[in-house]
């Protein structure tokens, strides 16, 4: 029974990096596990289309919302290990999963939903630092709690990032180019994150540590990108250079945070990050 695979529940399973992380925990053998809202009238077809995806793959599937205590408490005393993918605006819910495992008391490995920077340790632009910091109270209440943990920084989305530095699928005359553009990131594909992820949930050796993928090919630059980009599209393009400080600027506009959301972050989460 010690070599049995592990029993994963994923919180944000039908979401962008969670998708990918249901799909890489059933190809590598685990009985998975997904909480997720309830499926309404008002729900897209895509998150139908994923549900009924996870079905056919035999992923069990648990319908229901963050503060229904008992029934989460249900489906983790049926698993072993906990990844919660769950989007910003979610995060400080994960409070409520902490609970939960305190009451299930059986859980083996919590990842809570971190993988982008590593918060612990950088030093970012004000308005992202708002962002880190609901992070971190999760990272210090899981410690509190005393509940076995990985806390993985997997840095940059590749596919994510890329779209949205490159526009790629717009073809563009112009690409806008944040700071300097020689600010290094690490770029790693979602599929390589869920699968590392995956990898360690079961591993001693990352058991209440920080795991940062950072592997040296992946890191480059947003000049570097379109370098690459120009080479296999034969296309130049013209770029336009946004300085550091009006970025800061239109990070301060709460209407433009409110509409641009992502976009504000990704150029945040870029300059803030050094290698």
């Amino acid at each position: 029974m010690e070599n049995e695979m592990s029993k994963i529940l994923i919180f944000g399973g039908t979401g962008y990096l969670g998708k990918y992380m249901v799909k890489a925990s059933v190809s590598m053998g685990h009985k998975t596990y997904v909480y997720a809202r309830p499926i309404t009238t008002q729900s897209s077809p895509a998150k139908i289309g994923i549900r009924e995806e996870f079905q056919a793959m035999g992923v069990t599937i648990v319908q229901g919302e963050f503060d229904e205590q008992e029934k989460i408490v249900s489906v983790l005393r049926q698993v072993d290990v906990v990844i919660s993918t769950v989007a910003y605006p979610q995060v400080l819910d994960q409070l409520k999963i902490i609970e939960a495992i305190k009451v299930a008391g059986n859980i083996k490995r919590f990842f809570p939903s971190d993988f982008g920077v590593e918060e612990d340790r950088v030093t970012p632009l004000p308005p992202f630092e708002a962002f880190l910091d609901k992070k971190r109270k999760i990272r210090r209440a899981t410690e509190e709690a005393g509940i076995p943990y990985t806390f993985v920084s997997a840095n940059c989305f590749g596919a994510y990032f890329v779209n949205v530095l490159l526009r790629p699928h717009e073809q563009p005359q112009y690409i806008s180019v944040y700071g300097s553009g020689e600010a290094k990131a690490v770029m790693n594909y979602e599929e390589d994150i869920a699968m590392y992820t995956i990898k360690i949930a079961d591993d001693p050796e990352t058991c209440n540590r920080v795991v940062i993928y950072r592997p040296q090919k992946n890191i480059v630059t947003q000049l570097e990108l379109i370098s690459l980009w120009e080479k296999k599209t034969g296309k130049t393009f013209n770029r336009i250079y946004v300085p550091e400080d009006e970025i800061v600027k239109l990070s301060e506009c709460k209407k433009f945070l409110l509409t641009r959301y992502f976009l504000i972050f990704d150029v945040l989460w870029l300059l803030s990050l050094f290698i």
